[in-house]
């Protein structure tokens, strides 16, 4: 497997995960118990720090090889 075919793997699983977090927020309108609208807050907030990270993780990949790419914020080559 190839850079680019993990990277292309990190996309879409942030597409996965940006389309439950979008679910999610989307499920938010309807609710009026504010339980439930904390549990859904609960969920969101634990799948954005996985979202960002997939993103920076495609990213990388992608770009592994790249000499100009080579100063990612957590991820120092």
């Amino acid at each position: 497997m190839t850079l680019l075919e993990i990277s292309a793997g990190y996309a879409d699983s942030a597409a996965a995960l940006r389309l439950r977090i979008t679910e999610l927020r989307t499920a938010m309108k309807t609710l009026s118990d504010p339980d439930e609208l904390r549990v859904l807050r609960t969920r969101i907030a634990a799948l954005d720090p996985l979202l960002r990270e997939t993103r920076a993780l495609a990213e990388l990949t992608a770009h592994y090889y790249d000499r100009s790419c080579r100063k990612h914020e957590n991820y120092f080559l």
